[in-house]
């Protein structure tokens, strides 16, 4: 260890620490990247960073690594909703992120919404299908086009955009190779645009507003990860009242679900100017085409940095002062 990196570890005494990646959801390609780039990120500030692939590895082999706090890059099932939280909670191992009851409730798109809609938060109308729902009157109540969506997948999997009346269901059942219910939502014509999140309770805070320009409008999994043709403009080109107005409605979204240590929001804006929150993601990616770490650049934060100042707020959010432990 040189000079500079003895200097780094000791600025940084986290204890040995663990990046579990991988793991067994659709998203476990974009996971793979996301944990090689937060583990290198760690390593070259000196922190004793050590990948744990979740998906190959069991919950015993992780008590047993004696990690001193764990950085979750995991997406999606098993990673994002509150089962490895509350694993972690139960191995008294301090965790990235939000705790069981907001990674689950943010990676419900369905209870995601209700919370918002008590808050008075704005999110697209929606309406619910299984296999024997009547498809005849969701063009009608929501509008065309629309978009259905698995209420519990990540990175735009399984998304129908769905133009005319009658290829409802042709929408649903793509949808549904993913889950048996379907979320149906209306589509808001506009901007598309994502708020990533620092902090927690009242530290939380947005970053610089990002605005995803993608060929033909289609930000989709390929567009997302693996190709150079989507444009991304940070920050958004917006009036400044504008650009405060939609950070702030999204740290009250993040806030509402109780998310904690870092996020991303994703927001449609229409043509008068109105944010629509879509949904909150409280494991976003770390890739190379990630947008946490384009919104850091934007507020002055390097990629390294952003990794170090999400592990230096990871900690365990059960009381260590429960009555049942008296």
């Amino acid at each position: 260890m040189n000079a500079k990196t003895a200097k780094q570890a000791e600025k940084h005494d986290f204890g040995k620490v663990g990046v579990l990646y991988g793991g067994r959801s659709a998203e476990r390609d974009v996971s793979l990247m996301s944990g090689t780039g937060v583990h290198k990120a760690l390593r070259s500030q000196g922190i004793d960073a050590h990948l744990f692939d979740t998906g190959e590895r069991s919950l015993a082999e992780l008590a047993d690594e004696g990690f001193a706090r764990v950085f979750i890059a995991l997406h999606g099932r098993y990673g994002e909703d509150g089962t490895i939280q509350g694993a972690l909670e139960l191995l008294g191992i301090p965790y990235t992120g939000s705790g069981v009851l907001a990674s689950s409730l943010a990676m419900d798109k369905v209870a995601t919404k209700r919370v918002w809609i008590s808050q008075g938060i704005p999110t697209p109308d929606f309406v619910l299908l299984d296999a024997d729902s009547d498809f005849l009157p969701v063009a009608g109540t929501l509008g065309l086009p629309l978009i259905m969506k698995p209420p519990h997948e990540g990175s735009t999997l399984g998304v129908v955009k769905v133009i005319a009346a009658e290829d409802v269901r042709a929408g649903f059942a793509q949808a549904a190779q993913f889950e048996d219910v379907v979320l149906a939502e209306s589509f808001i014509t506009g901007r598309e645009l994502t708020v990533a999140i620092l902090g927690t309770g009242r530290s939380a805070h947005a970053l610089p507003v990002i605005e995803i320009v993608a060929p033909e409008g289609n930000y989709d999994y390929q567009n997302k990860y693996f190709t150079d043709d989507t444009q991304y403009i940070c920050p958004a080109e917006l009036p400044a009242d504008l650009t405060e107005r939609i950070q702030a409605v999204c740290v009250q979204a993040y806030r509402a679900l109780g998310c904690e240590g870092w996020g991303r929001a994703d927001v449609m804006l229409d043509a008068d100017n109105q944010p629509y929150l879509l949904e909150i993601n409280t494991s976003p990616g770390m890739t190379g085409h990630s947008l946490v770490p384009m919104a850091a650049r934007a507020a002055g934060m390097s990629y390294e940095a952003v990794c170090v100042e999400i592990l230096r707020g990871a900690r365990c959010k059960v009381s260590a002062a429960h009555p049942l432990q008296a």
